[in-house]
């Protein structure tokens, strides 16, 4: 907004019109808090730029649309958060998924479903619709079964290991996986821990086609469909793939069924990551 000024004097004039506290302005002009559209309706007529407000109100419409924070996005509920998402993966036939956390949503049984989302419900305070929230994400999944897309999903070794909702869910989650992991547009690989990785786990994140990166963190959900972000990403992904172990008999390091009263976790996957899915 500062350069809409054509000279230093011109800035503080225009805060001054626009009423502002000293504060409010330097807060705006270094990005600690951004402007609502009203602030920059009120600056552009301040500045004499009227003609620009427009444009620049769509910015800040394309730059709130890039970051949600969960609590805004969950307000109404999770069965809407998960159905928001059905168009985007409609509309999409290359899918990569990287997991640090969790396994992803689309590979998700539904007890491990109900597991996970309860646990977000609760914490967050929010309605309790995990029921509806549940069969939203397992209506999701018919695009796995759907001709001409094709998966590729890594998870770390720690998403295994760790789990959610106890060892029988786990249990039902890992044959799922190997399930899944046969599939023959299903590409499935487990990054295992170990001391000496060239790359180290980043957070989760899904690549949609080559068009756009979603990325799951603490604090909301973030969108890019900037060219060179979603190349960082794939990159990204390559590189983990990489590292990733595929196939049977199970990978070393992976937890495997025991004679004991160990969990029988056995995530052994049946096929080999392919280019056109990695």
């Amino acid at each position: 907004m500062k350069s809409l000024c054509t000279r230093p004097s011109a800035y503080l004039c225009c805060s001054s019109l626009c009423g502002w506290h000293a504060s409010k302005s330097s807060r705006i002009e270094n990005a600690r808090t951004p402007p609502s559209a009203d602030d920059i309706r009120a600056w552009s007529a301040a500045c004499g730029v009227e003609d620009q407000t427009e444009d620049l109100v769509a910015s800040l419409r394309a730059v709130e649309g890039t970051w949600i924070e969960w609590r805004r996005m969950e307000r109404a509920g999770l069965r809407q958060a998960q159905e928001a998402r059905l168009p985007l993966y409609e509309r999409t036939h290359r899918f990569r998924s990287y997991s640090s956390w969790l396994v992803p949503g689309m590979i998700q049984t539904h007890a491990y479903a109900t597991a996970a989302l309860r646990a977000i419900q609760q914490r967050r305070g929010l309605v309790d619709d995990v029921e509806d929230a549940v069969e939203a994400r397992m209506e999701r999944q018919r695009v796995l079964y759907e001709a001409g897309r094709q998966f590729a999903f890594l998870v770390e070794e720690s998403v295994l290991r760790s789990g959610i909702g106890g060892s029988e869910v786990m249990i039902g989650q890992l044959a799922h996986l190997i399930t899944v992991g046969s599939l023959p547009n299903v590409s499935m690989g487990v990054v295992p821990m170990r001391p000496d990785r060239a790359r180290w786990p980043v957070e989760g994140f899904w690549l949609y086609d080559s068009a756009q990166v979603n990325v799951e963190l603490v604090s909301g959900y973030l969108t890019t469909t900037q060219p060179s972000e979603v190349t960082m990403y794939a990159e990204t992904f390559a590189e983990l793939a990489d590292l990733a172990v595929y196939g049977a008999p199970p990978a070393p390091g992976i937890p495997t069924a025991t004679d004991d009263d160990r969990p029988a976790y056995s995530p052994t996957f049946t096929n080999e990551p392919c280019p056109s899915t990695v």
